[in-house]
């Protein structure tokens, strides 16, 4: 597909957690110190999402220096009450994404919602707008703030470095409705950032993957429980 639907957006916030699985096992959270290409992929379908399509993220942009805090946090526990738990954050970060849709192949009942030019200007438009949904940095409590922008441009802290690798990284996850298999796949690779900027691999080519579960997605039907795009011409045509 080409990617004509391609959108760049300036994604900022006063903290970020994108939290390395490895650090959760004992009840506290230590973030990676660039994002993973599922929380990328989470703003944008914060900013607007539709399961006709899945979101593709090309690359990423550092623009600030990375710096971290440790925080004290009382999670509350499932039996009731809380503990006391450390937690690490990325502060003060800013970053450029480039990103394209691509149509979801494995949901052939809603290729009639299959409109390239209404999705990708609605897509614009609730970017100009901040999202439709909140927009947050890896965890809740990290909000953040979306804007358009030109991917590659103004000066970044990383412009100069040349290479900068960050070992085995969780990439992402890959949902049953985003396989044939209908398989829930657990993605890691190898990131490296140049001159600031990480290239995405895409999903399908992580070099390590695990598959966690085989489920089947939920079904859409239309006019039990959604308005099928033909039910939506007809209701127009009614409305005059």
């Amino acid at each position: 597909m080409q990617k004509a639907n391609k959108v760049s957006l300036k994604v900022s916030g006063r903290m970020a957690l994108f939290s390395d699985p490895i650090t959760r096992v004992g009840g506290e959270k230590s973030t990676y110190q660039v994002p993973t290409y599922q929380a990328l992929k989470g703003i944008l379908e914060s900013c607007y999402w539709k399961p006709s399509f899945i979101w593709v993220i090309d690359r990423v942009r550092i623009m600030n220096q990375i710096k971290t805090q440790s925080k004290g946090i009382r999670p509350i526990k499932y039996g009731g009450g809380n503990y006391l738990s450390i937690y690490s954050y990325l502060t003060d970060v800013e970053y450029q994404v480039e990103a394209h849709f691509e149509w979801n192949e494995n949901r052939p009942d809603l290729r009639a919602d299959w409109n390239e030019d209404k999705h990708y200007f609605i897509a614009k438009r609730m970017i100009e707008k901040g999202g439709r949904r909140d927009v947050f940095l890896g965890t809740r409590e990290c909000q953040a703030y979306v804007e358009p922008c030109v991917f590659g441009e103004g000066d970044g802290f990383y412009d100069d470095l040349s290479e900068l690798s960050f070992g085995l990284m969780y990439h992402g996850i890959t949902y049953p409705d985003e396989n044939e298999n209908k398989e829930f796949i657990v993605r890691f690779w190898h990131p490296k950032m140049k001159k600031g900027i990480i290239e995405f691999c895409r999903p399908e080519d992580c070099p390590v993957k695990r598959v966690v579960k085989k489920y089947s997605p939920k079904k859409f039907i239309p006019g039990a429980n959604f308005s099928g795009y033909e039910t939506i011409l007809e209701e127009l045509a009614k409305e005059g």
